[in-house]
């Protein structure tokens, strides 16, 4: 992003007070530069976050939307430590809080940032009381004077979520998934702390319960100057609660602009696709929609890389040289963009879900995304290479014919097994070789 501000790399063992500040003043609490993080070795390695960088400020609700897998969970995990980077930092208050830290540091990490899950089942501990899950963090704190304290401080945060003293006592199997999602709220906030990563903290609940969770949540952003990495994948829920709004695709962060500003000039063509799902309340209207399919080829990076650049207006977007000059122009026309397409009729329906529909084949062949398309037949077994291993020149043949075919595991296991199977063959070779040496000698 333009106009980083330097931050000396100093060892200190607590935050200071304040954050720094950027060009308009405004108090940077976390900051992301230039973030990769990535899974597994070899053929199995994933890149899951690529040189990610973006700012929230101190009291806003920063939220980051994506479709499933885009990396969203794995760059709020990265901010309370959970994930390794493979580059780039993460800030706290300008003090870095990725890679090797103090540990009095990496205590205030744990006492500051806190995390509600998505899952709100699996998020908490079963075997426990809810008494003892809220209280945890306290304990391994100390931030209660003695039992009396503790007890008010734990019956006051179960109040504020809509539960009751009484439910202290039982267990998370006996509460429904709201009603588990305002105890993992609860954990969280009776920490008191100053931002919150809340990882799609909605998505699992019914729809008349998540109104009221959100409600929650911006009652305590009011009450004690919450800051809130917002993960979603929905970005009607987003735009009534964001300030600033990310938008990331397989990795990249691809937009970031402020919510109306988003909404109104969505340039990017992902961005554009997202808005376009939003379901409309009118069932009539809804029926007429046609979806914008995002078509990653149309880009073409092969020699002009793209990079994140702001175009004014804090809009950041993520694009070569000539893309960025078209969406410069399209936003400095201050028209604004148009992303829901309503048919006027059947007829006109028909025609754009065809011409859709050719674009969905075109992005899904050439997209090289093989987990949807993967045969049923492709299951990777290990005997394919056992028998690669001892006829490696047929394996190398059935690893080309399955390749051909998409078979990728089956593909994986014959070449894994004809090239051991090669080695050891040359192994063999040579050890007769150096035997028949020294016999003739």
């Amino acid at each position: 992003m333009a106009k980083e501000q330097k931050v000396k790399k100093v060892t200190v063992s607590q935050f200071p007070e304040h954050g720094p500040l950027d060009e308009n003043g405004n108090e940077i609490l976390v900051e992301l530069k230039n973030v990769d993080i990535t899974f597994g070795k070899g053929d199995s390695k994933v890149e899951a976050v690529k040189n990610a960088s973006f700012k929230i400020l101190k009291g806003e609700t920063f939220s980051l939307v994506g479709e499933s897998g885009s990396g969203k969970t794995t760059i709020g995990r990265a901010v309370i430590r959970v994930n390794p980077l493979s580059a780039g930092e993460i800030l706290y208050k300008g003090v870095r809080i990725s890679g090797k830290i103090p540990r009095e540091l990496d205590r205030a990490v744990i006492r500051n940032l806190q995390m509600v899950f998505q899952d709100p089942a699996a998020s908490l501990n079963e075997r426990a009381t809810v008494d003892y899950i809220i209280s945890e963090g306290l304990y391994n704190f100390g931030l209660f004077e003695n039992e009396a304290d503790r007890v008010a401080k734990v019956e006051k945060i179960i109040n504020e979520v809509g539960l009751l003293p009484e439910h202290l006592t039982r267990y998370p199997h006996e509460f429904s998934g709201g009603q588990r999602q305002r105890i993992g709220l609860a954990r969280a906030m009776v920490m008191e702390p100053e931002f919150v990563v809340a990882d799609e903290p909605i998505s699992a609940l019914d729809v008349s319960i998540r109104a009221q969770i959100l409600n929650l949540l911006k009652k305590f952003q009011k009450d004690i100057g919450l800051t809130y990495l917002f993960i979603a994948h929905d970005l009607s829920i987003v735009r009534y609660i964001s300030d600033h709004i990310a938008v990331i695709y397989k990795g990249d962060i691809v937009e970031i602009a402020p919510t109306q500003e988003l909404f109104d000039y969505p340039l990017h063509p992902y961005t554009h696709s997202l808005i376009s799902a939003i379901p409309i309340p009118d069932p009539k209207l809804e029926k007429m929609k046609v979806l914008y399919t995002y078509d990653p080829t149309m880009h073409d990076y092969s020699e002009d890389k793209p990079e994140l650049v702001c175009i004014g207006h804090e809009h950041y977007i993520y694009g070569n040289k000539k893309e960025i000059e078209e969406y410069k122009r399209r936003r400095e026309s201050n028209e604004v963009i148009k992303s829901i397409t309503i048919a006027k009729d059947e007829e006109e329906l028909a025609r754009l879900n065809a011409a859709k529909r050719k674009v969905d084949e075109n992005v899904k062949m050439a997209s090289g995304d093989y987990i949807l398309d993967r045969p049923i037949g492709d299951t990777g077994s290990v005997w394919l290479a056992v028998i690669s291993f001892f006829l490696p020149l047929l394996g190398l043949l059935a690893a080309a014919i399955y390749r051909s075919k998409n078979y990728i595991r089956n593909y994986k296991q014959c070449k894994k097994g004809s090239v051991y199977g090669l080695i050891f063959l040359a192994v063999i070779v040579v050890i007769f070789l150096i035997l028949l040496g020294l016999a003739l000698i």
